[in-house]
């Protein structure tokens, strides 16, 4: 299993930042630069769920999210470079005017390959991950 941790700080609300995080309107490969509107789908959602599929053709999954007032949970149904398992948890906690926002990725390789990437996501990933949540969440 490999973890990767990171943070920002977001000049929106926790509730504004919830709100971004569970748009999956058509608008959202708009928003969010590791969405393509060629791998965006929304199968299901409800109040506070969705199981959605978005990506890049390098690499998309279908996950469902979960979701209260201060935390989301993502959990990978399929994913085209690690398979089934793992997610994001997405914490909202208000901070000065804004929001921090606590990511924690969770992947569970099945592979050699899936096994080396996920090693180098700890050390590769908090700042390419930071950059693409920093834009859709106004962060900082």
């Amino acid at each position: 299993m490999s973890v990767t941790r990171f943070h920002l700080v977001s000049t929106l609300s926790p509730a504004e930042a919830l709100a971004v995080l569970t748009d999956f309107g058509p608008d959202r490969p708009q928003h969010w630069p590791s969405i393509d509107a060629e791998h965006f789908t929304v199968h299901d959602r409800g109040d506070n769920w969705a199981e959605v599929t978005e990506g890049t053709a390098a690499a998309w999954e279908r996950a469902r999210y979960d979701w209260d007032a201060t935390k989301v949970t993502v959990t990978t149904r399929e994913s085209k470079l690690f398979g089934e398992g793992g997610g994001w948890v997405i914490q909202l906690t208000p901070e000065g005017e804004g929001t921090r926002v606590e990511v924690e990725l969770t992947r569970n390789p099945h592979n050699v390959k899936q096994r080396l990437l996920a090693a180098a996501l700890p050390l590769v990933g908090p700042a390419s991950l930071r950059k693409s949540f920093a834009v859709p969440l106004k962060g900082r």
